[in-house]
């Protein structure tokens, strides 16, 4: 199974949007095995977390503790596991880590076009992602080879779709991290992009989870065995990285309440 990606896909949860008016070519995902189910345990997760009282005056606050463990957790999934105290307080130089930081730091700016102008937003995360690894003119440039397939993810981002906007984020991280456009940083670039779509697609309004923090909770080698999974294009790959994905969505709400109870506790 292969998820088509062409027009005709992608807009859920948190913005009003019309129903699809033909058949939606990411519904048939919701059929996989123990998708559905995680998808819901991953929205009842974030739910709960955005419940929490602490979000009703401190919220900002949260969000960007979730933005730096989120960083940090990012630049692990790619081989720079550096504590957290450290990125906290500056001193890890490494420029993945640092490309991260800057890449979370910015999302915020990114909300309101990305599902407008999804190509421009993915070539601003590059350039913040990649800057101090690669040579200023491949900034924000995908590989010619790769433009088909992005143009088909950038038509499903901005359309619409019945799936739940976990699940959509989860196409888009994987699309990324498979097809790797930028040959730089394309790891921090596609949990970026996943993380993107959460927020927009109305998952996570008020950016508090920690959905790379799931991910390495949940393990560097599964991570890697279920993007293997969904760049098989079969369905139990496919099904395997939806699921992954949203397990990893809902320990991520877990570390946005362990943020809220610190700040709680003072």
């Amino acid at each position: 199974m292969t998820i088509p990606l062409r027009p005709g896909a992608a807009r859920t949860a948190g913005r009003p949007a019309p129903r699809p008016t033909g058949p939606d070519p990411l519904a048939p995902l919701l059929d996989l095995p123990g998708v559905r189910d995680a998808a819901e345990e991953a929205r009842a997760a974030v739910d709960r977390l955005l419940a929490h009282r602490v979000l009703r005056r401190e919220s900002a606050g949260v969000s960007a503790e979730s933005a730096l463990r989120g960083a940090r957790a990012s630049a692990a999934l790619d081989g720079v596991d550096r504590p957290l105290a450290d990125v906290r307080g500056g001193a890890v130089e490494d420029p993945i880590v640092q490309g991260a930081l800057r890449v979370s730091a910015g999302l915020g700016s990114m909300v309101e076009t990305w599902d407008r102008a999804p190509g421009q937003v993915l070539a601003r995360l590059h350039v913040l992602a990649a800057t101090d690894l690669v040579d200023p003119a491949e900034l924000g440039r995908p590989a010619g080879q790769a433009g088909a397939r992005l143009a088909g993810l950038f038509a499903v981002i901005t359309a619409t779709t019945t799936v739940p906007a976990v699940v959509l984020a989860a196409v888009v991280h994987g699309e990324l991290a498979a097809l790797a456009p930028f040959g730089s940083a394309d790891g921090v670039v596609a949990r970026a992009a996943g993380r993107l779509t959460g927020i927009a697609r109305g998952l996570d309004p008020k950016a508090v989870s920690v959905p790379e923090v799931g991910f390495t909770e949940l393990g560097a080698p599964a991570y890697v065995a279920a993007l293997d999974g969904y760049r098989s294009g079969s369905s139990a790959g496919l099904a395997g990285w939806l699921v992954h994905c949203s397990r990893a969505t809902a320990h991520g709400a877990l570390e946005g309440l362990a943020i809220c109870e610190s700040l709680l506790r003072g």
